[in-house]
């Protein structure tokens, strides 16, 4: 009972931010899908943000029905044809339409109109964080380090590597280093691999390899996350950084890069996961989000637009998994019609959707179990 208890207080405290943070990414990416299925002559029934009974809507002129539903964790575009929100063909109702029906329904559509559609929701969520960041970095800037080394923690994997307070890192296996941000970033997942550190001291260029510590670290909120360090004091930790400021172009550059780094290092966490070489306890679900929201938060707009950035490219990658059920699945579905010249069977899409739901469901399950443990401590 206590535990349930504190888990009520807690979201009860988070969950207006999280509803707002989640109803804006949910309500890009549909917009997506919808926006492209327009241009593209898909008639579309209903657009919803949050699944459920309807909480209220309206119907616009052209018969779409845009409503908020009652439960806040996601949301859906359903296309004229489909059986459900998740897009499945009603293959008896197109059957038995007219051809001009056919013709704008979603199974009727060109394949690559089909794609585009598709593919737009992901892709929204994407060009939002970069939106988000760009904003970000207008206004706001950010505090730069370069990657010199202020100290040189006596028990760390740099000490052990030789790596002396003035060093200049200008490189990490062969990619170059331009802030010690790029440091934190790279070593961060790649607790106990093998890495080499390019390094300047007094003019000449070493090579220094080593391997980051896995630390369990506690944030400011109390969190605890597993990172790779390599056991350095950077000027920033030091106390000296510039405030770097942007243009807009410039700003626009920094985010489009800032999106890609996200990417890159979801996919590297995942293959880290899978490899065995960092904890799936660390995967968070809806709990853990409203958390992130609430302290967040706490800490001003500037906090609460950046997590909503970096949650956006989290959506788009989620949904360009290939599972049945989400838009990756599609995709899927997709290629394989382009190769064959036909789509598959309904009974075989009918299994393929079965089998994604569960999946779906049982990440569900397993981050959400993970939110609970985290909140137990």
């Amino acid at each position: 009972m206590e535990t349930m208890s504190g888990i009520y207080a807690f979201l009860m405290g988070n969950i207006v931010t999280f509803i707002l943070v989640l109803s804006l990414l949910v309500f890009v990416h549909e917009m997506g899908h919808y926006l492209v299925g327009r241009w593209s002559g898909i008639r579309i029934l209903a657009f919803s943000v949050g699944f459920g009974p309807e909480i209220f809507g309206f119907t616009d002129r052209h018969g779409t029905r845009w409503k908020i539903s009652v439960i806040p964790l996601g949301g859906y575009v359903r296309f004229f044809g489909d059986e459900d929100a998740s897009s499945k063909p009603d293959t008896d109702k197109i059957a038995a339409m007219s051809e001009e029906d056919r013709a704008r329904s979603f199974a009727g559509a060109k394949l690559w109109k089909r794609a585009a559609t598709v593919a737009a929701g992901p892709i929204a969520n994407f060009l939002l964080a970069i939106a988000i960041f760009t904003i970000l970095f207008s206004v706001y800037g950010r505090t730069i380090a370069d990657p010199v080394v202020a100290e040189v923690k006596p028990d760390g994997a740099a000490a052990a590597a030789g790596i002396l307070p003035g060093d200049l890192l200008v490189a990490i296996d062969g990619g170059k280093v331009e802030t010690f941000d790029d440091v934190r970033r790279y070593v961060g997942i790649r607790p106990s691999q093998k890495i080499v550190v390019t390094i300047e001291r007094a003019g000449q260029k070493l090579d220094v390899p080593m391997v980051p510590q896995r630390v369990d670290q506690t944030d400011q909120f109390g969190n605890k996350v597993e990172l790779g360090q390599i056991g350095i004091v950077t000027s920033r930790e030091a106390g000296n950084f510039r405030l770097k400021t942007y243009t807009p172009l410039e700003s626009l550059r920094e985010a489009v890069i800032e999106t890609r780094d996200i990417v890159t290092g979801t996919f590297k966490y995942i293959g880290n996961i899978f490899s065995g070489t960092m904890r799936a306890d660390q995967l968070g679900g809806p709990i853990r989000v409203a958390q992130a929201s609430g302290q967040m938060a706490s800490l001003g707009i500037g906090a609460v637009l950046q997590l909503a950035a970096v949650l956006s490219v989290s959506i788009g990658l989620l949904n360009l998994m290939p599972v049945p059920v989400l838009d990756g699945g599609h995709l899927m579905f997709y290629a394989v019609e382009a190769v064959r010249g036909k789509p598959l069977g309904s009974s075989a899409q009918e299994i393929a959707f079965r089998i994604g739901l569960a999946m779906i469901l049982t990440l569900m399950v397993f981050t959400t179990w993970n939110d609970i443990g985290s909140l137990r401590g």
